[in-house]
């Protein structure tokens, strides 16, 4: 069975020694919710977080830094779905390292 539903959660997810600076601002979230919004997962593959570090580079590509979960598939799919792609960088600073937690659902 397919699962095209997929929710990025911010909420409660950001580890404890994350700070507020770490965090994207809310547009990016958003961007980046329906960026890896279209999926093609398994059921075995949803229920799953990974934290992703990322930077925005000087052309306003997301470059993901790294991946953090233990789900192959799903670490492919967030770096594959994220990596390189035109976002809107209005408050975010080039070169910066920001942590996301994504939570896939199904």
């Amino acid at each position: 069975m397919v699962v095209a539903a997929m929710l990025l959660s911010v909420g409660n997810l950001l580890a404890s020694n994350t700070s507020d600076e770490d965090k994207p601002n809310k547009t990016m979230v958003t961007q980046i919710s329906k960026l890896l919004s279209k999926n093609t997962l398994t059921e075995s593959e949803v229920d799953a977080t990974a934290y992703v570090r990322f930077t925005v580079n000087a052309d306003s590509e997301i470059v993901v830094l790294s991946v953090k979960t233990d789900n192959a598939v799903v670490e492919s799919f967030v770096k594959a779905g994220l990596n390189y792609q035109k976002v809107d960088v209005t408050k975010m600073i080039a070169g910066k390292v920001y942590i996301i937690p994504v939570r896939i659902k199904g």
